[in-house]
């Protein structure tokens, strides 16, 4: 986070997400969105002319956020274990230091919206799935790694679980925090990736 002053843009998407956090079973309005960042619904509208176009915010969000420190995983790491493991921390820790965003994530508060923001959020775990197979098979190649079946099927195994994680956190109303005991769920899932060494 910067020192710098954030623009009315930001601060319309940090309070929709905490509305999301604070009120997992409301929907929200532009009215209340309104109220809760201190302006007029035309102000919103001149920011964000609509409510899909204030969602896509949050999703371009999560992208920046999540990929760029991706990004920064594959750069430091070449080991493929330690590289899911570390991506598999980020994006859990991501979802535990936002709650409102998880909602968006599970399409919790998606519901009665545009469809194609239910896409967008498709999209962005598919990102990660490509990202995983593609560490998965760099492992094989480059460190003779031996994943327990196929790195398309193991990609998408180890997004299943990140996935289910993210969902109990947001069906609990955030109690059951998505990283905790990382190490043990990280244990337990390698064991499910790679066949040891006979």
């Amino acid at each position: 986070m910067t020192d710098k002053t954030p623009s009315r843009r930001e601060r319309i998407l940090h309070a929709l997400a905490e509305m999301l956090e604070q009120a997992p079973d409301a929907r929200i309005t532009t009215a209340a969105l309104a109220r809760s960042v201190g302006v007029t619904e035309a102000a919103l509208y001149r920011h964000f002319p609509s409510k899909k176009k204030m969602f896509e915010g949050l999703i371009d969000f999560v992208e920046e956020a999540v990929f760029s420190r991706c990004q920064l995983i594959l750069q430091d790491e070449e080991d493929a274990q330690a590289r899911l493991r570390k991506q598999a921390q980020l994006v859990l820790v991501f979802a535990q230091r936002n709650p409102g965003l998880c909602r968006v994530l599970t399409g919790d508060a998606l519901v009665g919206e545009d469809k194609a923001l239910r896409q967008r959020v498709s999209h962005v775990f598919e990102r990660l799935e490509t990202q995983a197979r593609q560490v998965i098979k760099e492992g094989e190649i480059r460190q003779g790694l031996r994943p327990r079946t196929s790195s398309s099927r193991t990609a998408e195994w180890y997004m299943s679980l990140i996935e289910g994680r993210i969902q109990r956190f947001t069906r609990s109303s955030f109690q059951h925090a998505p990283d905790a005991h990382f190490d043990e769920f990280w244990s337990s899932l390698a064991l499910g990736i790679w066949r040891t060494a006979e």
